[in-house]
C-alpha cells in the first residue's frame, strides 16, 4: 500500500455526516480520498448518471449545504465549489468504485464500506442495549407501582381509622 491509502479510520468516520436519515460523505471527501480532483469524480459519476439512484447519491439544498457548512467550519475563499455538492451514501460509495477504476478507488472503498458496516453494528448493538434499558424502566415503573400500593396498605393498617365513640353519660 502507498502512503496516502494509509489513512486513519478516524478520518473517514469524521467525513462521514447525517443527512435526510442517511449516512453519506461528501463529493469533495471522497475526491480528496481517492487522489482525484472532485471535477474529475463528478465528471465519472454524471458519465455513469444510472448507476446513481436517489437513494445512491443526491445533490445537497442550498439549506443543507450552509447548515452542512456551519458544522464543518467555514472554508477559506477559493475552496469550495460555486455548485452545490453531492453527497453519497454507503451504496453510492460502493458503486463509485466502479465508475473511478483505480486501484487507490478501489482499496479506499474497501476501507470506506468496512467502516460503513462498523458504524452499522455499533447502532444495532446500542439499539439492543436501549431495548433491555427500556424493558428494566418498565419493570423498575411496575414495581414502584406494586411499593406504593403496598406502602398504602401498611399505612392503612398502622392507622386505622378511629372506630366512632360511644357517648357516656345521661343521654336527654
Amino acid at each position: 500500500m502507498s502512503k496516502q491509502l494509509i489513512t486513519p479510520d478516524e478520518i473517514i468516520i469524521n467525513k462521514i455526516y447525517l443527512l435526510r436519515g442517511m449516512k453519506v460523505m461528501l463529493d469533495r471527501d471522497l475526491a480528496e480520498l481517492y487522489g482525484v480532483e472532485t471535477k474529475q469524480l463528478k465528471r465519472q459519476v454524471n458519465r455513469n448518471i444510472e448507476r446513481f439512484p436517489e437513494d445512491f447519491m443526491f445533490e445537497l439544498t442550498k439549506v443543507e449545504y450552509d447548515s452542512l457548512r456551519s458544522q464543518i467550519g467555514t472554508l477559506k475563499k477559493g475552496q469550495h465549489s460555486k455548485f452545490l455538492p453531492l453527497v453519497f451514501t454507503e451504496q453510492g460509495v460502493a458503486m463509485l468504485s466502479s465508475v473511478l477504476n483505480s486501484k487507490q478507488a478501489i482499496e479506499v472503498n474497501i476501507r470506506i464500506i468496512r467502516i460503513f458496516t462498523k458504524m452499522r453494528e455499533i447502532l444495532l448493538a446500542h439499539k439492543d442495549i436501549l431495548l433491555k434499558l427500556e424493558q428494566m424502566e418498565r419493570k423498575v415503573n411496575k414495581h414502584d407501582t406494586d411499593i406504593n400500593l403496598i406502602f398504602s396498605a401498611l399505612k392503612k393498617l398502622l392507622n386505622p381509622p378511629n372506630p366512632p365513640r360511644r357517648k357516656f353519660g345521661f343521654v336527654p
